[in-house]
């Protein structure tokens, strides 16, 4: 696969004579099982090397065995990757699932990835796009695809807005897990939408991340009193949030709390 990374030619070599003459056991291995060791394996070398090995090894990285999660956070932050970069290697590792994965972890993955994870989606139970260019007209049009949703991190995507948030609300009734960090809190005029939202349509939280948000103490008592199952919260950086009476036993009440 074009740009993940470039392999050693001692390894290539060293690849290649394993391929040639393959171990009984490589052969023989039951592909659940053998995907179960290649997932430990870096996806640079899953796509790359492993595929050398023999053609059980090929056949395990080509089909969905070993992606049922496909996590590129890591490749995504090694470089500066663009849109377009994240969307190819993401879209292809999708198809190599088939439509079976449960996870996809990209930072900043472009509007095509999404609506390709949106299509294919099914099963996805994990999804976390910080930094994606996506926006509310493709959440609204894409999120009663992602119906099994648990975990969701929309952090630093800025085209998404309180709008974009109540479509997931509205649509993804499994969601438990919610991360909407942003940043500069202090430069931002005082919004309550975000946390209005949240409160009024995804009231099943059991943990939410919004730090360097804008709203208030208005905001975080609405979300403290409709989510009453929610057991971690983190608003860090959300100085417009005053701590006092009710609102604050309640977050002391929490299991995780971090303050403004």
């Amino acid at each position: 696969m074009a740009n993940l990374g470039v392999h050693k030619k001692k390894n290539n070599v060293e690849m290649s004579k394993r391929s040639s003459s393959s171990s009984p056991l490589s052969e023989d291995l039951n592909l659940d099982i053998l995907a179960f060791i290649l997932v430990r394996i870096s996806i640079e070398e899953r796509v790359g090397l492993v595929s050398l090995v023999c053609k059980n090894w090929l056949a395990c990285v080509s089909g969905p065995y070993c992606w049922s999660e496909i996590n590129i956070q890591d490749w995504c932050q090694k470089r500066d990757r663009s849109i377009e970069d994240v969307d190819m290697v993401a879209i292809k590792l999708m198809k190599h699932n088939r439509g079976s994965f449960r996870l996809l972890s990209a930072t900043k993955l472009g509007i095509t990835g999404f609506i390709y994870a949106a299509i294919w989606g099914i099963n996805l139970k994990v999804l976390k796009i910080p930094m994606s260019e996506v926006t509310d007209k493709m959440v609204e049009r894409h999120a009663n695809s992602l119906v099994n949703l648990s975990v969701l991190d929309i952090s630093f995507c800025f085209n998404i807005t309180s709008k974009g948030i109540g479509e997931f609300g509205n649509n993804c009734k499994a969601l438990i897990d919610l991360r909407r960090n942003s940043r500069y809190a202090m430069a931002k005029k005082v919004d309550e939408s975000e946390a209005m939202v949240i409160a009024n349509t995804i009231s099943g939280l059991k943990k939410l991340e919004m730090c360097c948000e804008s709203f208030t103490k208005l905001g975080l008592e609405a979300i403290l009193t409709n989510c009453t199952t929610l057991s971690h919260l983190n608003i860090t950086g959300c100085w417009n949030v005053t701590l006092e009476g009710d609102v604050l036993d309640k977050c002391l009440n929490l299991q995780f709390f971090n303050d403004p």
